[in-house]
């Protein structure tokens, strides 16, 4: 049996759901430092459990682990990136940096800015914008050169 490719799309979003151990940490660094802003959350128990954060056409959940169930005693975060395209990742980082976060000096990496961070679970998010610099430049070598 054949997929009928005339409908229209039903996948329209995918959204990374993060496992947090300590909520009000997560938001602090989500809200405040990277921008996002909340758009549903679940207080099952009177306080924030899971939320949906967004920032202009990105959004991404948080929920914290449950005391009871414990948290996994693995390392969180290894082997997840969440890559956000952005119109301006120079800009980001000057914003995110601005506020102390820890963010990666910015360089070029498959014709693009990269700038990375690591958020509180030790998720590496990484923000991309295209760029026409030389691929390896760094972002302290432009500006020492002179340009953007």
């Amino acid at each position: 049996m054949g997929r009928d490719t005339s409908t229209k799309l039903n996948i329209i979003q995918a959204v990374p759901f993060f496992g947090v151990l300590d909520m009000g940490v997560s938001l602090q660094f989500y809200l405040n430092g990277l921008g996002f802003i909340m758009t549903n959350k679940w207080t099952p128990r009177g306080t924030i459990e899971w939320c949906w954060l967004q920032r202009d056409g990105a959004a991404l959940m948080l929920q914290e682990y449950r005391k009871e169930a414990g948290a996994p005693v693995e390392k969180r975060g290894v082997g997840i990136s969440i890559n956000f395209i952005c119109e301006d990742a120079l800009a980001l980082y000057h914003e995110f940096t601005a506020k102390d976060l820890p963010a990666s000096e910015p360089f070029v990496g498959n014709n693009m800015w990269v700038t990375n961070l690591k958020d509180p679970d030790g998720y590496c998010l990484s923000f991309e914008s295209v760029s026409k610099v030389p691929e390896g430049t760094t972002y302290s070598e432009l500006i020492n050169e002179g340009g953007r």
